[in-house]
């Protein structure tokens, strides 16, 4: 599965909307996304979603779209 990860990249700061960044990953479930990112970033990790059917396609089109591997 992948999922699309929103986090701040400054733990000591306070989140704001203008701040936040975006990676995707593929793991087994969300609890796996979520370890994966606190074991190898410093991240502040504000949600984990799962994306699945046109919200995947939609996401895919973006030229951001490119999936982390750690």
């Amino acid at each position: 599965m992948i999922f699309k990860v929103l986090y701040q990249p400054d733990m000591a700061q306070t989140p704001r909307r203008e701040t936040t960044h975006t990676l995707y990953l593929e793991a087994d479930n969300a609890v796996a996304a979520r370890q994966l990112v606190e074991k190898n970033t410093p991240y502040n990790i504000e949600l984990i979603q799962e994306l699945t059917g046109n919200h995947l396609e939609y996401e895919q089109k973006s030229p951001d779209f490119k999936l982390t591997e750690f």
